[in-house]
């Protein structure tokens, strides 16, 4: 059995059956406790810049996560969290891979977090659940709807758990406040305004070298090829080929909460029209300005639009015909104060309660059951975002399919659901 890995013990177990019940054996009180290896989550950690290296932390500080392995394109990058893991555990133990693919082949692992550029989502993502992993993926979660659908499909296909890191659904005000919509507290709503980030866009950047360290072809992976212009560590996010900058950015946070004090967060819109400001010279072509409005089955109205043209600018605004509330990461608002302190009784809509992001994914690889932000929903977050960016390029108002996933009688527009590699 010594020789036997952990993940091979354990789908071999259930097949040893009384086998095992009655062969004697003695096991130390230690190896029975919260902390023994077999119950700790061992993980791996692909993309460790910026927003990996914070996953990464939080994940390290968790006892019953076990973290293996780190992998990124950037040596910098992935020596650093390899020193940071290895300091956690005082040893010399964590390995570190350039290749996605040889920390997915290790065999050992049980979930794998992901922090990489949107371009990346999809590959690794299916690659990923394919090789039979639990997954927190990081928003968006991907950067075309066919990419989107395919993970989600994906992971239901493998039957692996999903967390998206939309991290506001576990924020207290988010929480309290699609509770109240979704219980008619303002009444029935009609129209909604989400208000996100202004379009950003990085410096001048002109042709330069290489860095020592760095796997530029790597980097960019299905995208075009392209001279190094020092864009691969935030800057990407302007740049289509690898992002929808801030639309598809926040998408998956405020429109994610719109949706789901809506109740409508496994659906689309049925129509959809926008209007954007883009560069007009330079790499940067993401929409500096933009103004989308989508359309529901059931009547309601979604403004989606940059910051500067939203009247409460960043966050959800439910406007319902006894009231309004606002919420975004700053707190929670109402037309009157007594709509907050309402309670919700025991026969009315619980959502999905939660306080610790990485912590439900966790309980949830244990439970089986599903996490706060899937991998379903996510996908019909991003997928709103998309669509407005889709409605900007081909300046039309569009009608969504958002069972089968299309436009409707629009050729042209159908060929933006999914992206050459």
């Amino acid at each position: 059995m010594a020789n036997l890995n952990r993940r091979k013990f354990l789908k071999q177990s259930a097949s040893l059956g009384s086998a095992l019940l009655t062969f004697p054996y003695i096991i130390r009180s230690s190896a029975l406790g919260a902390d023994a290896p077999s119950n700790r989550i061992v993980m791996g950690a692909i993309g460790v810049g910026s927003m990996g290296m914070g996953d990464l932390h939080a994940f390290l500080g968790k006892r019953e996560v076990q973290m293996v392995a780190v992998c990124d394109v950037d040596a910098r990058h992935r020596n650093g969290a390899k020193e940071a893991v290895d300091r956690a555990y005082g040893n010399n133990d964590c390995k570190a891979y350039l290749d996605f693919r040889e920390l997915l082949g290790r065999g050992d692992l049980d979930a794998v977090m992901l922090a990489l550029p949107d371009h990346w989502h999809g590959i690794i993502s299916v690659e990923s659940v394919k090789a039979g992993l639990h997954v927190h993926g990081q928003k968006p979660l991907a950067r075309t709807i066919k990419e989107g659908r395919a993970i989600s499909d994906a992971v239901k296909r493998y039957n692996v758990i999903w967390q998206t890191g939309s991290q506001q659904r576990s924020d207290w005000q988010f929480h309290r406040a699609c509770e109240l919509v979704i219980n008619g507290r303002i009444g029935k709503v009609n129209y909604v305004e989400v208000g996100l980030p202004n379009g950003g866009q990085g410096p001048v950047r002109n042709i330069e070298a290489v860095p020592d360290g760095l796997d530029w072809d790597f980097w960019l992976g299905p995208a075009p090829a392209v001279p190094f212009r020092g864009v691969c560590h935030w800057d990407w996010r302007w740049i289509r080929d690898y992002s929808g900058g801030q639309l598809t950015d926040w998408i998956g946070h405020h429109l994610d909460i719109a949706h789901w004090g809506l109740g409508l967060d496994r659906t689309g819109p049925v129509e959809i029209e926008g209007r954007g400001v883009f560069p007009k010279d330079g790499i940067f072509d993401t929409a500096m300005e933009y103004r989308i409005i989508c359309k529901y089955a059931n009547g309601v109205e979604i403004l989606i639009a940059n910051e500067s043209q939203q009247p409460k600018r960043m966050g959800t605004v439910w406007y319902g015909d006894k009231g309004w509330i606002y919420v975004d990461r700053a707190g929670l608002w109402a037309s009157d104060e007594k709509i907050l302190k309402e309670t919700i009784g025991p026969e009315e809509i619980h959502l999905y309660n939660n306080r610790d992001h990485k912590q439900n994914f966790l309980d949830c690889i244990k439970t089986g059951r599903e996490t706060i932000c899937p991998a379903e929903i996510a996908h019909r977050s991003v997928s709103v975002g998309l669509l407005g960016e889709i409605a900007m390029l081909t300046e039309r108002k569009l009608k969504w399919d958002p069972e089968k996933e299309i436009f409707i009688g629009e050729d042209n527009a159908n060929r933006f659901l999914s992206r050459a590699m």
